[in-house]
């Protein structure tokens, strides 16, 4: 649970101070620099780019990346570009200990594949055009986490620069993440044994509550995701001649997702696609929500519309605090992510389509079996299908979600020391409604490690949407909490 405000804190290991500084001066006068060129590249992950060999940008970014950290000359560093046949490349580095007879290990993570560019942006953005305002550095990537392998090494070199004793570090970013990590885990048996006894994992791909304090995730949803077609015709006729007595593939594809959820409610019926929320989980919901307020669901840019002279906006599925938290963090939501079949409104004519296709994205909480839920998504979806219609699944792969661990007194101790000596505030604990495959199979494979999963993504920045931003400000500050955590490492 959050720490009591109250809590005597162990004092920082490293000079707050001259830490915080030095990582300032290394983005301000190079990592923004670093991090405004890798958006300009269109590193759309595997998933979205299946000519991502062809068109070189996933390897742009790895060679540019390792590029910079093999420039910074961080003592005891060595870096490797891995490659399995088949498959994106990861890098993989390495930094020995300095603290003797340490047989602990660091792991840090990251990502350098991007989701595709999506509508909707500022008029004088885009997701491939990079623009600094207000401390705010906007385009694709940068947040969702470009930036993490050169915070990353910003954080080791905070260290090195006080001549603070280490544990062993290690680096391991892809470059399928957004595609689901589906060439991850070949990597990660490959790499097993030089990955060492991991005690660390920093993964800095994740959110942050406010941009006022730490925060560490505590959960993530798994997801189970693929696309439902439901065809009807051969090909399209006449809608004045066969409407009526031609059922309409859009209504039966409302039929189909009505056995899947409650349209009025949101509410998945499924009951194997829920699970018991855990006591700790709900009573850091519970604080966090005392922290955040009504920010936790006015963060997002609800449609708005004028009425009589004052503004109505969209509504939240529920205006309680600790609901809507436990809503985007333990509960199963279904979304469309795409559709096919459609015309575009301009191309549209009187004719009744032969079928409608979505793409369905289903968030699963923590602890539900993503693999068994495709299973039964699709059998629930085509099963017995109305009119006797072609209706099929095509599961477009599963990633569980993640509980953390329980935490350690010298983790609780070291993250909110960095959080005041940072932010001048404790550390938060939030769930995240995202899934980031690999926490799970570090848990899996290292069940005594202790896990900072964190990020930049806080309110309104808006990661894999339009104007999607990275706050430079925040950045920095958790490059240098990451170093302290480091540090007080027992």
């Amino acid at each position: 649970m959050n720490a009591p405000l109250h809590r005597e804190l162990p004092a920082t290991v490293l000079d707050s101070a001259m830490a915080l500084d030095q990582v300032t001066r290394q983005w301000d006068g190079d990592i923004v620099r670093q991090i405004t060129d890798y958006i300009t590249i269109p590193a759309k992950s595997p998933g979205f780019d299946p000519q991502w060999q062809e068109h070189g940008y996933i390897e742009t970014v790895l060679r540019n990346a390792a590029a910079w950290v093999e420039a910074q000359k961080v003592e005891g560093l060595k870096l490797e570009v891995v490659r399995l046949p088949g498959r994106t490349p990861v890098i993989f580095f390495e930094v020995p200990a300095t603290r003797p007879q340490s047989a602990q290990t660091v792991l840090m993570y990251g990502h350098l594949d991007k989701q595709p560019e999506f509508t909707g942006w500022r008029n004088d953005l885009g997701p491939w055009t990079p623009k600094y305002e207000d401390g705010k550095l906007f385009g694709r990537g940068g947040a969702d986490d470009g930036y993490a392998v050169y915070a990353s090494i910003a954080a080791i070199q905070a260290l090195k620069a006080q001549n603070k004793p280490h544990a062993r570090i290690v680096g391991l970013i892809e470059t399928c993440e957004e595609s689901g990590s589906y060439d991850l885990l070949p990597y990660v048996d490959a790499l097993r044994p030089r990955l060492g006894d991991v005690s660390l994992v920093i993964c800095l791909d994740s959110g942050a509550g406010n941009y006022d304090q730490l925060w560490l995730t505590t959960s993530l949803r798994g997801m189970a995701g693929g696309t439902l077609k439901v065809q009807i015709l051969d090909e399209g006729v006449h809608s004045g001649d066969a409407s009526g007595l031609v059922p309409s593939s859009f209504r039966i594809m409302r039929q189909v997702l009505d056995r899947l959820e409650d349209s009025k409610t949101g509410r998945l019926l499924p009951q194997n696609f829920h699970c018991e929320v855990p006591p700790d989980r709900l009573a850091q919901a519970q604080a966090t929500a005392a922290i955040l307020g009504e920010e936790v669901y006015k963060r997002f840019p609800w449609a708005h519309a004028d009425c009589g002279g004052s503004t109505l906006f969209a509504l939240p599925t529920t205006t309680d605090p600790v609901q809507a938290l436990l809503n985007r963090t333990w509960t199963p939501t279904l979304s469309v992510t795409g559709a096919e079949g459609f015309p575009a409104l301009q191309d549209a004519g009187n004719v009744l389509r032969p079928y409608t296709a979505f793409k369905l994205s289903l968030r699963l909480p923590p602890l539900v079996d993503a693999a068994q839920a495709v299973q039964e998504l699709k059998t629930l979806l085509e099963d017995n299908a109305p009119y006797q219609a072609k209706v099929t699944f095509e599961g477009g792969g599963g990633a569980s979600g993640w509980n953390a661990p329980p935490t350690t007194d010298w983790f609780e101790q070291a993250l909110d020391s960095a959080s005041m000596a940072h932010f001048g505030a404790p550390v938060g604990y939030i769930g995240q409604g995202g899934t980031i495959p690999l926490m799970n199979m570090l848990s899996k494979g290292f069940p005594q490690a202790q896990m900072m999963v964190c990020g930049v993504l806080g309110p309104r920045s808006n990661a894999h949407g339009p104007n999607e931003f990275l706050h430079v400000p925040y950045a920095k500050r958790l490059t240098a909490a990451v170093a302290e955590v480091i540090a007080q490492m027992p």
